[in-house]
Parts: structure tokens; C-alpha cells; sequence
């Protein structure tokens, strides 16, 4: 059993060997661990910081591509180098390497596919009021559209195992948190939680520049996710709204109609009621296709499943 740790950096130059250090070595059950580092394009002296506190491997993107793909690009690479088992941490030093053991476990066992790290986030004392309530707020929101139980759907500690790694596809360009929990669930992947403590990180986060910005690329993330795997619901639900909006509508044209017997119906709410029962029509079609779209993506993804495997098969042969 092979286990790869992967830390996907920017410009660490300064917290990378402290986080290295704290690593573990041996774990029992496993027979190798590895230590990956994704350098996206940094501007410091991160990649040989990194060899020279011990990380066996170093891939450097040439221009900065987000955290979404220096994640993703993270997992190719260790599958390429024989992973059994991928865990993903910060380089910031936020999640402790003693944890790993336990976050493994889990898959060691054969209970989970991918294994969440959830930090007790009302008692992070680095996360302001504010963000304690939309770190709630947004796990909350996975929870109800994956059927998921996880508390904590943005922390970056987490444990994949082969298959798993194998079948996410990560698009996204701004972060692979909620995309991958919201893949994950719908391709019936197993996942387990632990509940992590974490230490404190003084500097500002480099994935998002305020607030405002956070929020809307995560609602953006979530929408563009579940629509992807759910289609034929999403589009159907939104036309069959605008259908009862220009029926309620076009009933309101009919009571004005009948009761001055043909003189005024409010001719306006029979116009509005037409567009809208239109747009309601639209949206369903939409979401036929959509779902012909989806089925199909499906399929390619089998493909690509498959030729992932031959490739690792006859690399590893």
C-alpha cells in the first residue's frame, strides 16, 4: 500500500518547511509514503525549498492555473507515481500531519472511497464571524443537494482512494472543495468523515481576494455542479415555476374578462402569461436535452475511466 501526501503551493517558501516537517513517515498499513508538491507557478523559491526538505516529488506548472487544477493535476501525478491512497493538505500548515493516520483509516478498511477532514469550525479562532456563518451556510447548502453529511464542505484535508482519484475530473479554475464533494455523491462514491483540529494560520487566504468575491464564485461553483448532474430536474423544476406563474396570471386575465363580460380582461396579463408559459416550455425542453447531454457525458467519462486505467496498467506493468 502506497500512500502519496500532495500539497498543492503558492509562493510557501516561508511556512513549507514547518508543514514538511510535521509529516508522518510510517503509518501502519502502509508500506510507502511520498511526498508530492504542485507548485503553481510560484514566484518564489517554493520548488527547492521543497526538495530540500524532503519532498520526493516536485511538479511545477510554468504559469499559475488556480487551485482547482494544481489539485487536480496533483492527482494525475500521483496515480502516475503508484498511489493507493492520495491525501490532499494545505502547505499553510493549517491541517496537522497527525491527523493523516486517522484520515486514511477509513480507507484502509474499505469503509470510504474519500474521507473529509471537518475542522470544529465554530472553535477555529483565525475565522471571523462572518465566515464561521457562510462556511455553515455552504456546507449546509452541499448537504441538501447531495444527500451528503459532510460539516465541513471547504477544508482541503482530505484522503481519496485510487478509484476515487481516478473518477473525479475536476473543471472548475477556482477551488475543487465543493465540486469534487458534489462529483463524488453523485458517482455513488463512498465518503467518511473525521472531525480535525486544526492550528492557526496568521496570513491572509491567497484563494479569494474578499467576501463578496468568496460567495460568488462558490453559489457560481455549486449552481454550475449540480446542474451538470442533475439536468433534467434543474430545468425542469424552473419551467414548471414560470408555467404556474402564467397560470396564475392568465387566470387573472379570465376573472377580469368574465367579469366585465368581454369589455376590459386586462390584456397585459394575458400578454405576460403567453411569454411566460413560453419561457416555462423552453426551460423543460432545455432540460430534455440537457439530460441527453448528461448521459452522454456519462459515457465519455466511462471511456476516459477506462483508458486511465490502461495507461496506469501499462506504465505500472
Amino acid at each position: 500500500m502506497k500512500l502519496i501526501i500532495q500539497i498543492p503551493c503558492l509562493n510557501e517558501e516561508e511556512s513549507l518547511p514547518k508543514t514538511l516537517a510535521h509529516l508522518p513517515r510510517q503509518i501502519a498499513g502502509v508500506a510507502e509514503i511520498e511526498i508530492l508538491i504542485i507548485d503553481d507557478g510560484s514566484s518564489d523559491r517554493t520548488s527547492d525549498i521543497a526538495r530540500q526538505h524532503g519532498a520526493h516529488h516536485v511538479v511545477r506548472l510554468t504559469k499559475r492555473k488556480g487551485l482547482a487544477q494544481a489539485f487536480h493535476t496533483g492527482l494525475d501525478a500521483s496515480l502516475k507515481r503508484g498511489a493507493d491512497i492520495i491525501v490532499n493538505t494545505d502547505a499553510d500548515g493549517q491541517y496537522k500531519g497527525e491527523d493523516i493516520p486517522r484520515l486514511i483509516q477509513p480507507i484502509l478498511e474499505g469503509k470510504a472511497d474519500i474521507v473529509i477532514g471537518n475542522r470544529d469550525i465554530e472553535n477555529v479562532g483565525q475565522f471571523s464571524w462572518i465566515k464561521k456563518r457562510l462556511q455553515r451556510l455552504g456546507s449546509w447548502v452541499v448537504r441538501q443537494l447531495t444527500g451528503s453529511t459532510i460539516m465541513d464542505a471547504t477544508t482541503g484535508f482530505r484522503a481519496y482512494s485510487r478509484e476515487a482519484a481516478l473518477r473525479l475530473n475536476i473543471i472548475s479554475e477556482y477551488t475543487y472543495t465543493l465540486e469534487s464533494i458534489i462529483q463524488a455523491e453523485n458517482k455513488n462514491l463512498a465518503i467518511g468523515n473525521i472531525i480535525i483540529s486544526t492550528n492557526e494560520v496568521k496570513r491572509k487566504s491567497r484563494l479569494f481576494r474578499s467576501i463578496p468575491e468568496y460567495i460568488k464564485r462558490s453559489v457560481v461553483t455549486i449552481i454550475r455542479m449540480y446542474a451538470m448532474f442533475n439536468p433534467f430536474r434543474v430545468f425542469v423544476r424552473m419551467g414548471t415555476l414560470f408555467l404556474f406563474i402564467s397560470f396564475l396570471i392568465g387566470c387573472r386575465f379570465l376573472y377580469f374578462f368574465i367579469l366585465t363580460h368581454g369589455n376590459t380582461g386586462k390584456i397585459q396579463s394575458l400578454i405576460l402569461a403567453a411569454v411566460l408559459a413560453i419561457i416555462g416550455f423552453q426551460l423543460i425542453i432545455i432540460g430534455i436535452v440537457a439530460d441527453l447531454i448528461s448521459a452522454n457525458r456519462r459515457l465519455i467519462e466511462d471511456a476516459l475511466l477506462r483508458i486511465k486505467k490502461i495507461e496506469l496498467y501499462t506504465k505500472n506493468k
